[in-house]
């Protein structure tokens, strides 16, 4: 499923690279999450695919400040 749920994000960001994918769970749903790379651009475009439906549930641009700062929650959740 991790596959299908990759081609149904990469449909946001044409020519992307998933950088990263993890299965989550959020707001009672199971979700992939997929950090794509952009040509041409530092930022990352997450995109969130509900893995039961299919259905994309979120999509955030983040600058390389606001991965960062994400980073540095994440090691504080710890």
């Amino acid at each position: 499923m991790r596959h299908e749920a990759e081609a149904i994000a990469l449909t946001k960001v044409p020519h992307g690279i998933v950088k990263s994918g993890d299965l989550e769970k959020e707001h009672g749903l199971l979700l992939w999450s997929f950090d794509i790379a952009r040509p041409g651009t530092k930022d990352i475009t997450e995109v969130q695919v509900d893995a039961k439906s299919g259905r994309i549930v979120a999509v955030d641009n983040e600058t390389p400040a606001q991965q960062a700062a994400e980073v540095r929650a994440d090691k504080a959740k710890k």
